[in-house]
């Protein structure tokens, strides 16, 4: 065949091609693209063409194979005839996206640009990947520039705006009249964005499968799980590549504890879309359940790499770390956490956690200072938080700040039993025996039912005041307040040593000692002697 014929060949088949691909028919238009990419090898535009039409067919959610490694294959081999072209790199940069590859898609994307300074696409495409990643401030930078540039083209980049202008934290009525604006012009624009009105076909594609979800949620209140799973099994059937199925039919098995079917289901929702973060959130929460931490720990890895910026997601991990012991790395997220600080009253929790494990884990009391002081700051009216701070500044030895931390607290919430219990502990740490039974006494008439401060009253009674009946009275008091309370059980039963009454201390002291086989809150062999002494 000569070359005439031969070109001539080519351009019967693209217009084959063409026809095919404006029948929907994806599959035939493939083969007859390969067809002709045999016969020229080197038709770097029949490359581009065939990772079109690839990219094409892995989007539609009928199709039960990916195609995104054939489309990237086909743009890489066109990209070695057309190293400079920008259009190319930003059809590899969407690839890699969808694979959710974000730092080998801004790479293509911001060289697509350095190539075409008003390559407009490829700035929507970076604001995209910026906004997950939580740096709004780049990406509006790069919106603006997709804007400029786009002209009638780029309803998607107003419908983008419009989308972050509502995760604003200024909401004024002018950036809202701003926003409905851009809202207005994606619809104006809509005909003429071929891309915008591709994304607009997926989004209907969505909604027939609405009565699905709602006849699914129906089956699920009224506990036809098995019926659900068949409604769901059967619509990924019709749509093996519609992920939000996974994730329903996932959720219906994790209803019915069936766990491993469950997690086979997210990981084929992640397997689908590496970027879905419902995906991903949900694998997570049930390796929690499970007490699966390593594989819990592998996924937020992915949800923080994939979205930086979330403090909730560093929050869970540091969870997940404490949990393992692993201090270091639960201390490292937090402060993360904190230093990204969504929310004030959600920060000053997460701080109040961070003093928590620096207090009692690693024994770091100037740091847990620091840490509940900022809680505080962050949510002055906490009582919470200045009890943590005294306890912290009391364990460290400082009394005269953990006293007045309490008096700060005391002045916010004078009727709180807490506050006055925990007074009373200092002023009797202090030697201030009346003070701390004033204090003790107060705590009880806010709280009748208030068993730690019966214990520590009856106490200084027996120990400090040598007042045995009332030390009697007020540990018996703790024990019908909480009957699993060894430390009380152990008190009443010496204070009845005291008196003489053995057959009554020896029983209390029993208790206590199987009470702490499972409280841990005294040494075991310390309440053995004791009941050894009973009988000496």
């Amino acid at each position: 065949m000569n070359k005439i014929d031969e070109k001539s060949n080519i351009k019967d088949l693209t217009s084959k091609i063409n026809k095919m691909q404006k029948d929907g028919n994806i599959s035939k238009a493939i083969e007859i693209c390969q067809s002709a990419i045999k016969q020229d090898p080197t038709n770097y535009d029949l490359h581009v063409r065939l990772g079109d039409l690839y990219f094409e067919k892995h989007i539609d959610v009928y199709q039960p194979k990916q195609y995104l490694d054939e489309a990237i294959n086909e743009y890489q081999i066109a990209l070695e005839s057309d190293l400079d072209s920008a259009e190319l790199h930003y059809k590899l940069g969407v690839a890699f996206y969808c694979k959710g590859n974000f730092e080998k898609a801004q790479n293509h994307l911001v060289i697509a640009i350095e190539y075409d300074e008003k390559h407009y696409n490829s700035y929507l495409m970076l604001t995209k990947i910026l906004s997950r990643k939580n740096r709004h401030t780049e990406a509006m930078n790069y919106l603006e520039k997709s804007l400029e540039y786009g002209g009638m083209k780029n309803s998607r980049a107003h419908y983008m705006y419009y989308i972050l202008s509502k995760l604003s934290k200024s909401r004024s009525w002018d950036t809202k009249l701003i926003s409905y604006f851009h809202l207005l012009q994606a619809l104006i624009k809509l005909p003429f964005d071929k891309y915008a009105r591709k994304e607009a076909l997926i989004k209907m594609i969505s909604i027939k499968f609405l009565p699905v979800f709602l006849k699914g949620y129906y089956f699920e209140k009224t506990m036809k799980i098995n019926e659900a799973i068949k409604l769901y099994s059967e619509a990924i059937e019709e749509a093996p590549r519609f992920v939000p199925l996974y994730l329903w039919l996932g959720n219906a098995y994790r209803f019915e504890g069936r766990v491993n079917d469950a997690l086979n289901e997210y990981r084929m929702a992640i397997w689908l879309d590496p970027m879905n973060m419902s995906a991903h959130k949900l694998l997570c929460l049930m390796f929690e359940e499970q007490g699966d931490y390593v594989s819990a720990v592998e996924i937020y890895k992915k949800l923080i790499e994939m979205n930086p910026n979330d403090a909730i997601f560093h929050s869970n991990v540091a969870n997940i770390y404490y949990l393992k012991g692993d201090i270091k790395n639960a201390v490292s997220h937090y402060q993360t956490a904190i230093a990204l600080n969504p929310n004030q009253n959600w920060t000053s929790i997460i701080a109040q956690t961070l003093g928590y494990i620096f207090h009692e884990s690693k024994e770091n009391y100037d740091a847990a200072i620091s840490a509940y002081q900022s809680a505080t700051i962050l949510n002055p009216t906490d009582i919470d938080i200045y009890l943590s701070l005294g306890s912290a500044y009391y364990d460290k030895g400082d009394f005269t700040n953990a006293l007045n931390t309490y008096r700060i607290a005391l002045e916010l919430a004078p009727g709180n039993a807490r506050i006055h219990c925990n007074l009373g502990f200092l002023l009797w740490g202090k030697g201030m025996t009346e003070d701390a039974v004033r204090e003790y006494d107060k705590a009880i008439s806010l709280d009748p039912n208030y068993d730690i401060a019966y214990n520590n009253l009856g106490v200084i009674y027996l120990d400090n005041l040598g007042y045995v009946e009332k030390a009697v009275d007020n540990l018996a008091k703790a024990v019908e307040c909480n009957n699993r309370y060894a430390l009380a059980h152990y008190n009443l039963g010496r204070a009845f040593a005291l008196q003489g009454n053995k057959v009554e201390a020896a029983k209390f002291l029993q208790l206590a000692l199987d009470l702490n086989a499972h409280t841990n809150e005294l040494d075991q062999n310390e309440i053995k002697m004791k009941i050894k002494e009973l009988f000496e």
